[in-house]
């Protein structure tokens, strides 16, 4: 078979093709636009409704913010006790800071628990992926937060945070939780 032969042939072929395909494009009958644009404008415009008024916003006082979270462990009616009772709470700022005080409280996990000698250790994740050894009175999240208490499911922690005004310090109780992955 010759190769040569074959290849003007596919040529006139594919120029045959070519040809037939843009002739279908040739018709330039448009009479069905034309007539939709000519309904389209011999109807009446219409009215553009005003902008809407919008009330003003009221501002809304959260009163709720010495309350626990409502997701958060309850507290004892001990601990709230031992909390009121202190009148000036206040971060002691000169103690050296912790490894883990450089993450916030909720970017912390709890992931296990290790108990050896009769002595226990939460294992926290840092948001960085290390692991972390902790026990009550280490100190943990950006808040001034103290390991008060552990289980095996949950480390409870006591945060100093500010008031809102210029000297005045509150304790809030957090929780962590020990998470499955």
């Amino acid at each position: 078979m010759n190769f040569k032969r074959l290849i003007p042939v596919w040529r006139y072929i594919a120029l045959l093709m070519t040809a037939s395909i843009l002739s279908g494009c040739a018709d330039n009958d448009m009479g069905d636009l034309d007539a939709f644009m000519a309904e389209k404008r011999a109807r009446p415009g219409g009215v553009i409704e005003p902008i809407p008024t919008f009330t003003a916003y009221e501002a809304f006082a959260y009163a709720a913010t010495g309350q626990r979270a409502p997701f958060d462990r309850p507290v004892e009616v001990r601990q709230i006790t031992r909390m009121s009772a202190r009148s000036t709470i206040m971060p002691d700022l000169d103690r050296p800071r912790e490894f883990l005080e450089q993450f916030t409280l909720d970017s912390l996990q709890m992931v296990g628990r290790l108990e050896r000698g009769g002595n226990y250790w939460s294992l926290m994740r840092d948001p960085q992926g290390g692991i972390h050894r902790v026990s009550p009175g280490n100190f943990l999240g950006r808040d001034h937060g103290r390991i008060t208490d552990m289980g095996e499911t949950f480390v409870a922690v006591i945060e100093i945070v500010t008031d809102g005004t210029a000297e005045g310090w509150v304790e809030r109780p957090r929780v962590i939780e020990l998470t499955g992955s």
